[in-house]
């Protein structure tokens, strides 16, 4: 049964993590490394420490992991849909792996941590389920965020119970 106020659709947000590095940037951070490490690296082995050069290399080697780790971390989106009839949340974590809920409009609620800080976490609940979105975002960002959507449940909520 589709009603008339499954068209209309008050919040449409995809989440995304900040990215730490561009591509380009990504390069030229792994080029000073790599030439630093290296030069560093023929310096002690004209002292004669040359098993030294292993060490500058697993260096550089765990900086690009480390940035590699990142960057899927930064792969990661959350999708926030608020119609008249539901909010439907979907979330893509940094390996592929994706998660979905629908909750009634009527019946959600955002709940925001006060004192909003980092540790404050923004929730979409119902009933005894709550579901966490958000975290990679700053808490002026959350602050904002569950403002937009309390202010689109409410027009939701408004359009459901006027038809």
């Amino acid at each position: 049964m589709t009603h008339a106020f499954d068209q209309t659709i008050y919040m449409d947000a995809v989440l995304t993590p900040n990215d730490s590095l561009s591509p380009r940037a990504f390069q030229i951070v792994m080029g000073v490394t790599v030439i630093m490490s290296f030069l560093a690296g023929m310096m002690f082995l004209s002292m004669g420490a040359w098993p030294v050069i292993g060490f500058f290399g697993l260096d550089a080697l765990a900086l690009w992991f480390g940035f590699r780790l990142i960057r899927r971390r930064t792969r990661a989106e959350t999708r926030v849909r608020v119609t008249a009839d539901r909010v439907t949340l979907h979330h893509k974590d940094g390996n592929g792996g994706e998660k979905s809920a629908e909750l009634p409009a009527a019946f959600a609620r955002v709940e925001l941590d006060e004192p909003v800080g980092p540790t404050s976490w923004l929730r979409i609940e119902h009933g005894q389920t709550a579901y966490i979105i958000g975290r990679f975002l700053t808490p002026k960002e959350r602050e904002s965020l569950a403002k937009g959507l309390r202010a689109a449940l409410r027009r939701a909520r408004a359009e459901r119970y006027s038809a």
